[in-house]
Formats: C-alpha cells, structure tokens, sequence
C-alpha cells in the first residue's frame, strides 16, 4: 500500500492550514505529499505526528516552529530524486523526533534551533545510494540556550557508483551551558562507490557533555565467510548484512505503514547488489 492509498484508506491525513493548536483532531499523523513548501506552527499539548514525502521530483522546504512544551514525530522519506530545506524552532520543552529515509538522488538538509530550555532533539537518518545516486543529508543542530539535549545517528550505504554524504555540525552557543549533545555517523562502502562524512562540533560553553564519531567502512568480510559457509550465495549474504545494518535505525520509525514503505524502497534498491 502506497502513501496515497493510505491517505484514501484513512490511515494519514493530508496536512491543511498552517497551525495545529489544541482545536486540531491530532489522532491521526498529519502527511504532506510531494507539497514543495510550507510553514507550519505547532502549539498544543498533544503530540503531532508528520509525513512528509516525496514519491516524485520536488523542491521545496518546511518551516517549522514548536510551542512551549510541545512534541512533534517528524517523518521524511525521500523516494524520489529531490532537494528538500527543513527548518525547525524549538521552544522551551518542546521534542522533536525526527526520523528520514533518503533512497533516491536527493539533498536534504534540516536545521534545527534549540531556543528554550530544556528542549531536546532526536534525529535518526538512513540515505541509500545506488547506480549514480548522490545521496545527502546535511544537518545542523544549534543549542542556543542551556540545558537542551539532542542526540543523532544517521547511517548511510553506497553502491555501485554512487557516492554518499554526510555533513553534520553541532553548535554550541555561550551561554549554552549543560549541553548534552551526541552525534554518530556510520557508513559502508560498496563496488566503487564514496562516502563523504564530514561531522563538526562547535562549542562555546565550558559545562557541556558532547561527542561525536563517524566510521567509513567496507562490508565485513568474517560476516560474509560466516554466511556463506551456511549456503548463502554473496549477493544474499550483502544484502542481508546491509539490511541488519540499516534497520536499527529503520525500527526508530514510529509510523508502522510508513517503516514498511521504507523497508521496501530499501530492498529495492539492494536488489542491485
């Protein structure tokens, strides 16, 4: 079932108007389908839950701006060779849980400003690139205030000839004290395929708990001879290694229809293995 079998079904419902408040019906996920651009403000007590996707060509951005004390699920799913800008502003309290799939030619780029305290920000990434695919994901991460928290993990897979990146900072302003702020990027190489990862801190406070890492890798070859000493031909035994390295972060998609549309765009584009 497609995203937009799913918005006839009832299951997602197509996002109108540019605020949702405590008079908005927030039961259901709110879905943007190939819209190219829009701002929305969210400033209720009740979790909101957004789609946004692109099954066909687009370019466009997202304005985002969380109330006090608010919560936002963000969903992105990139299907289709795209440039997509996403802006979101966090107000005290506020959460913001991100989860993006890029498996297509595509920039996607997400800023996220932490401006109230104790505002706190997870962001969970995977990009798929393949044939000659360039995959990007950028994002930035501005603690502005005190004692906010944001935590990433982004993985990424190129193959073929396609080439991957990752651009990742952290900024820490001065009077930001008692960050807490963790990055983590992990990537596999394939055939003749590059990945660029590129992560940066930026601090300027003195009490802060930050780190960040990023690997570039190849498959693992004692993985590999492992499967195969089972039966399994090469081919099965990257896929299934690719799909177990990527799917701790597919799990961390709270939307159960929308994870099983990206586990299957994934699995297309492994069938090239």
């Amino acid at each position: 079932m497609g995203v937009a079998k799913l918005i006839e079904s009832g299951a997602l419902r197509p996002l109108k108007g540019s605020v949702i408040d405590n008079t908005t019906d927030c039961s259901l996920p709110f879905v943007a389908l190939n819209d190219p651009k829009f701002r929305l403000s969210v400033d209720t007590a009740q979790p909101v839950r957004l789609v946004v996707v692109a099954t066909e060509s687009m370019q466009g951005s997202v304005e985002i701006e969380l109330a006090a004390h608010s919560s936002l699920s963000l969903v992105v799913w990139l299907a289709a060779d795209s440039y997509l800008s996403v802006s979101v502003k966090q107000a005290e309290g506020s959460q913001c849980d991100s989860f993006v799939s890029v498996v297509s030619s595509s920039d996607a780029t997400f800023n996220f400003d932490l401006n109230g305290v104790e505002a706190s920000n997870r962001f969970n990434a995977i990009f798929v690139a393949n044939g000659s695919d360039h995959a990007k994901i950028a994002l930035t991460t501005r603690h502005n205030v005190s004692d906010c928290k944001s935590n990433s993990l982004i993985k990424g897979v190129a193959m073929d000839r396609a080439t991957g990146e990752f651009r990742g900072l952290v900024y820490v302003a001065p009077d930001a004290q008692r960050t807490d702020a963790q990055q983590q990027n992990r990537n596999i190489e394939l055939d003749n395929s590059h990945i660029v990862a590129l992560p940066q801190l930026e601090i300027y406070a003195d009490d802060v708990r930050c780190s960040h890492g990023s690997t570039v890798g190849y498959a693992d070859e004692q993985a590999l001879f492992y499967m195969r000493q089972r039966g399994l031909d090469m081919a099965t035994a990257r896929r299934l290694q690719i799909e177990g390295f990527i799917e701790d972060v597919v799990g961390r998609c709270n939307l159960e229809p929308i994870c099983c549309l990206v586990r299957e765009s994934v699995n297309n584009k492994l069938s090239t293995i």
